[in-house]
């Protein structure tokens, strides 16, 4: 059991507490380091900063989208702004005498960000959306838990205390991010990020026989792309053995990784003019399965393009790895089953359909009327008329895949029908298509929870 020290200089502060249930199991920070906060301030005030951490990332990434990117990048930057908004805490609990050095996560985060070329005035954004969030929610506490004739000079001293405490951990932030950048920007590394950038970008402006002698990267060949991330941080020589493995698998002979975020790289493999030299290039024989097992042994996930070649197969199978990682987030946003290995060739529909979020749940929300329903119902109905329209209404198919009786599958698509209101040969492509996106990207594209069928 955690002791706890002596009481605060401020009596208010050891009556912090947070609104829900907090557990300290978890926290972003190390258990070490949360056992001696509690020794310090109490478990209370500890909870209270947790629970204020995820508020204020919310703020962060909502107002800066580009400090967060994926979603190790988001817990990587959920551990430093604990330690700051921990680090406040002492602040006003013991004085800034008594302030600890600015932790090693947070000091990982701004490395980090210079790495993702993420310039220093959109750190910095960060840091002040930041400041703003907590110190509203410091001053908020102390009005509610300070008694009026002491509120004022309180709300003064604090205010001043936490502006004193910013402005010191921006320096350090600064200081911190412009001596990276300089060893960064003179590295091989960010030359070769940097380099493969403009390839993505304008690839025109490239000479490609020197592009190709400086990433060591022969990028006349055929290409296979593919992103590889973890929801959670990994070191990067993991993420990178693992775009190798998987490349491998896929016939690549050499290779070139960019790690682009915590958590997250881009990979390209040289294959075979034709794809892979196996049966075809989405589910070849003996490879796909062991992709598979791999990344789900190692916790990653990876999106696939199709293989191009040239300068110009290079960007577009980048592009389409990119976009079938967007489904896969997607899916998993709404629910679904992670696949821990993606084939554009297997999404490419669904990505195209759904570059528009808003207007593909409008198309299918239109299509489908009330069976567009989030309930468990709903669901069954439309999986069931998914299956039964692509197997072309065969009614053992469907029962099989589905693992259900015969006659459920008669009512079910007989209750969809009635739902739907019209027969399912009126717009049966438009139909088909709308259960397609509702299959694969659930609470995204159908009707919102306070509507019924």
């Amino acid at each position: 059991m955690i002791k706890t020290g002596r009481p605060p200089r401020r009596a208010w502060i050891a009556r912090l507490g947070p609104r829900g249930e907090v557990d300290l199991q978890g926290a972003a920070s190390p258990r070490a380091m949360v056992e001696d906060a509690v020794a310090r301030v109490g478990a209370g005030p500890v909870r209270w900063a947790i629970e204020l951490n995820s508020v204020v990332l919310r703020r962060i990434v909502g107002e800066v989208p580009v400090l967060g990117g994926s979603p190790a990048a988001v817990e990587m930057l959920r551990r430093g702004n604990e330690a700051t908004t921990l680090r406040a805490l002492f602040t006003l609990a013991e004085g800034p005498a008594a302030t600890p050095p600015t932790d090693e996560a947070i000091l990982e985060g701004i490395r980090e960000f210079v790495h993702r070329a993420i310039p220093l005035e959109r750190v910095l954004h960060g840091v002040r959306v930041g400041h703003a969030a907590t110190t509203e929610a410091f001053l908020r506490a102390c009005a509610e838990l300070v008694g009026p004739a002491d509120a004022v000079d309180e709300v003064t001293a604090i205010s001043r205390e936490l502006f004193s405490y910013v402005d010191e951990l921006s320096d350090t932030m600064i200081r911190t991010y412009l001596a990276e950048h300089e060893v960064w920007s003179t590295s091989a590394a960010a030359a070769r990020a940097d380099l493969v950038r403009s390839l993505l970008s304008d690839a025109a402006a490239v000479d490609v026989d020197e592009a190709s002698r400086a990433l060591g990267y022969n990028l006349r060949r055929t290409h296979e792309a593919v992103v590889v991330w973890s929801d959670s941080p990994k070191g990067g020589a993991t993420l990178q053995a693992a775009a190798i493995e998987v490349l491998r698998a896929r016939g690549a002979t050499t290779t070139l990784v960019i790690p682009v975020a915590s958590g997250r790289l881009w990979a390209w493999g040289t294959v075979p003019p034709g794809g892979t030299d196996r049966t075809d290039a989405t589910h070849s024989t003996g490879s796909w399965e062991t992709i598979t097992e791999a990344l789900s042994r190692q916790r990653m996930r990876a999106a696939f393009g199709t293989p191009g070649s040239g300068v110009a197969g290079f960007r577009r199978s980048h592009r389409e790895a990119e976009r079938g990682e967007r489904v896969e987030r997607l899916r998993c946003e709404a629910g679904r089953a992670p696949r821990h290995a993606t084939a554009y060739a297997d999404v490419a529909a669904i990505a195209l359909l759904a570059t528009d979020l808003d207007a593909a749940g409008d198309f299918v929300r239109r299509e489908l009327g009330g069976l567009a329903a989030r309930s468990a119902p709903m669901e069954a109905l439309r999986t069931t008329l998914y299956h039964y329209i692509g197997a072309e209404r065969s009614l053992v198919d469907v029962a099989r895949r589905l693992h259900v009786a015969r006659g459920t599958v008669t009512y079910r698509v007989k209750r969809a029908q009635e739902v739907l209101g019209h027969d399912l040969d009126d717009r049966r492509f438009a139909l088909h298509t709308a259960l397609a996106l509702a299959e694969e990207l659930g609470d995204a594209v159908l009707l919102p929870r306070d509507v019924e069928a």
